[in-house]
């Protein structure tokens, strides 16, 4: 989905460079703006509407390698936006009190799609938060959002 959004993209512009020689200031930026729209309408559909709690477990251990080879249970609070999740296996992290630590989460195309916040020392309870309430929720940072993430984070 991704790869269709850049490419969406990558047309768009094209046909807005073709439209925009010899126009007027005007006419560039209505295009201009029709161009940001069409880009960020699907990435924000994307982000907010497709995700289950099914992929918001799957998205926990791809963000974060301490978590990897576990297999979260997550139930949604809000849809598309937040997520209560459950780690019930062992796992050993890199502090010894999880209570209040940020982890990302990343999507099956390897991107930054939210993240988790711990609520006990063991790393048990987490809730999780997609897109741009992660970014609220100060989980992550708004430039790491739809980062490029190939491996799991450590530290």
């Amino acid at each position: 989905m991704t790869e269709r959004i850049d490419q969406i993209g990558d047309d768009l512009e094209r046909a807005a460079r073709r439209e925009l020689r010899g126009h007027s200031a005007r006419r560039r930026r209505v295009l201009t703006g029709a161009a940001v729209v069409a880009l960020l309408v699907p990435s924000v559909a994307v982000a907010a509407s497709l995700l289950t709690a099914e992929d918001v477990a799957r998205s926990m251990p791809a963000g974060t390698k301490f978590l990897v080879g576990t297999t979260p249970e997550c139930e949604s609070v809000k849809e598309g936006v937040e997520y209560r999740c459950t780690i019930h296996e062992d796992f050993e992290s890199e502090v010894a009190d999880l209570t209040g630590t940020v982890e990302p989460t990343v999507d099956a195309t390897k991107h930054v799609n939210g993240g988790c916040r711990s609520h006990d020392a063991q790393g048990r309870t987490w809730s999780c938060y997609v897109g741009e309430e992660a970014v609220r929720q100060q989980i992550i940072g708004p430039d790491f959002l739809g980062e490029y993430a190939p491996e799991p984070g450590v530290g």
